[in-house]
């Protein structure tokens, strides 16, 4: 006998029984971009799938599988009608109670990359369990979940290197954390060779067994794959046709006169008829297929004596019914603490982007070698500053618009499934992400103010370093709400295009005094024009005294601090007065890029 084949005989935490019902459920949506025709997906389906039962909705393409699955977790219900209903109470899919009770696995695995099993199951573990399970029990449910499963073997790979069958798993292990009684899953086996999906199946089977609803959809499963499913829910033209035993299928069908060929899949047998390939039946189909006497009861199997020679501690299937859940102020550490991790492992985040502004840095300062020591270089000292401002802004602009949509699937997946609230997981990642961008900045200033010889003073460095600072996190917001507002690549080119008008009217390029009044007006609303006179301000305001010139020349205009910014029209400029507006501006962008991460989170 295999490792997997003992570990599947391991048995299962037992689940509180919830039976799932649902009556004359229908579904209408728009069809097409400027004649916009109603298209009915679901045609008034009843059912009920019990506890104890592993279901399988099946049915041809467009018959409405994904589209019943969604109504009933509650991941789309814009314009349905009729009830669902959870142990006899109506209840609102994906809200409330429903969702606690219920958690949806999608077709896609998505989980992070860069944790291994063990920590991701940890992760999961303190995000679900409440604080009186102290950390031992934590870990303890971790690792029976694993062995039960089949995945110890595998508890220090990354995510991104399991394979399609063992993410899979771990989906599901991810999600029997907090013991659901009701469990969703599209298109399981999707993907998976065949011994991974008889695998996949009967671990379903084992997990419906010890008590919980599954309920899964399935294009064309084969004969072996589709004996295991208890029930059989069928659709067409999105009317059910179909709801029984699946070993009854083949007596279902005899009753309207078609015959299953010995030796063929029935599955495959009856999705061919309701496909139209030997005829229009599916009229008589709707009317056979509310006779209740198709469905029969599935007992759950007594556990044999192989099974007893694994002994469970008695108090896992007790402590996998959890009540208490974490506060959120507990998950905001966990999740911070996860985000510093990820950062600390993505290379390209951290430790390339840090080797790219100390290079960048060194070869800026070298650039402007001498421009803020000599009057000479005033214009140039400036030039310099903006060159700094614009460098940091597109350096956090584009990996922030890349940032979001890569996780979109994880943060839809988790927060679904009621791991953590939005809010908590977005400020876990600001304070996580935002110190490490002004690092980076800080690292590029130290370098290039030194290089170009600003002025040595530790107030006007500090304040140098706040304005460029200030500048890097609003920009990180502004690529945060532009990747999220959009798809990627629209981001990417609407935070080109927005940074290269910015930069136009930050002052320098074209000087306040030589602009259109509406344009004048305009760079009110952009948030470089005030770091650019924060900068600017700093090293030539404050009563700075007269610049020296080089000894081959003899004069040098703008050796006056007054008269540079009397030129450049930042003579009546006030540092803080900008300090205080970069950040109301960081405040509205950090707003925005949430209200548009929210949008996108909710968007089904």
């Amino acid at each position: 006998m295999s490792p997997y084949q003992r570990t599947m005989m391991l048995p299962l935490p037992q689940s509180p029984k919830v039976n799932l019902s649902f009556a004359d459920i229908q579904l209408s949506v728009s069809n097409g971009t400027f004649n916009k025709e109603r298209k009915t997906v679901l045609r008034g389906v009843s059912g009920t799938f019990r506890s104890g039962e592993l279901t399988a909705i099946m049915g041809p393409s467009g018959a409405g599988k994904s589209t019943l699955l969604n109504i009933l977790t509650g991941f789309y219900v814009t314009g349905m009608s009729g009830e669902v209903k959870m142990d006899g109470q109506i209840i609102q899919p994906g809200r409330g109670g429903s969702r606690k009770q219920s958690c949806y696995i999608m077709q896609e695995d998505h989980l992070n990359p860069v944790f291994t099993v063990l920590e991701i199951m940890t992760i999961a573990a303190n995000l679900k369990l409440g604080q009186p399970l102290p950390k031992k029990a934590k870990n303890l449910v971790v690792e029976d979940i694993l062995d039960s499963l089949g995945m110890s073997s595998t508890k220090y790979t990354k995510c991104g290197r399991l394979s399609g069958g063992q993410k899979k798993r771990l989906c599901i292990a991810l999600e029997l954390i907090d013991n659901p009684p009701v469990m969703f899953l599209d298109e399981p086996t999707t993907g998976l060779d065949s011994s991974s999906t008889v695998q996949l199946v009967t671990l379903l089977k084992r997990l419906a067994n010890s008590g919980r609803t599954i309920v899964c959809t399935i294009h064309q499963p084969s004969a072996s794959i589709f004996e295991l499913f208890d029930h059989t829910y069928m659709l067409a033209n999105g009317q059910c046709v179909y709801q029984g035993a699946s070993k009854n299928v083949v007596p279902f069908l005899q009753t309207i006169g078609l015959q299953c060929p010995e030796y063929h899949n029935p599955a495959d047998f009856f999705l061919d008829v309701v496909s139209g390939e030997f005829g229009r039946f599916n009229e008589q189909l709707i009317v056979a297929a509310k006779n209740p006497t198709w469905r029969t009861f599935t007992s759950t199997p007594k556990v044999t004596e192989e099974l007893k020679l694994k002994q469970i501690d008695e108090n896992y299937g007790k402590t996998c019914v959890f009540i208490s859940t974490p506060t959120e102020w507990t998950r905001f550490w966990i999740l911070f603490r996860r985000n510093v991790v990820q950062l600390h492992r993505e290379w390209t985040v951290s430790y390339l982007k840090a080797f790219l502004h100390i290079l960048v840095g060194v070869v800026m300062g070298l650039l402007f070698k001498d421009a803020g020591h000599y009057g000479n270089k005033s214009i140039s000292n400036v030039s310099f500053f903006i060159c700094a401002l614009v460098y940091q802004s597109f350096t956090s602009v584009m990996p922030a618009v890349l940032k979001f949509p890569m996780e979109i699937s994880v943060l839809k997946k988790e927060q679904f499934n009621n791991w953590y609230q939005l809010r908590t997981y977005y400020v876990a990642f600001l304070l996580a992400n935002i110190p490490l961008q002004m690092i980076f900045s800080f690292m590029f200033v130290s370098i290039s103010y030194y290089l170009s010889s600003q002025v040595l003073e530790i107030e006007r460095f500090l304040k140098f370093v706040a304005a460029c600072e200030l500048s890097v996190i609003i920009s990180e917001c502004l690529g945060l709400a532009l990747g999220t507002a959009g798809n990627p690549v629209n981001g990417i080119f609407w935070g080109s295009v927005l940074l290269a008008i910015k930069t136009l009217l930050a002052g320098f390029l074209a000087i306040f005094t030589h602009m259109p009044r509406f344009l004048y007006y305009t760079s009110y609303a952009n948030f470089m024009r005030y770091s650019l006179e924060a900068l600017t301000i700093t090293m030539y305001g404050n009563g700075r005294e007269k610049l020296p010139c080089p000894e081959d020349m003899l004069y040098c205009h703008f050796a006056y601090p007054e008269k540079l910014l009397s030129e450049i029209g930042m003579e009546k400029v006030d540092y803080w007065t900008d300090a205080g507006v970069l950040g109301a501006f960081f405040c509205f962008f950090c707003f925005n890029a949430y209200y548009f991460l929210h949008r996108k989170v909710k968007s089904r």
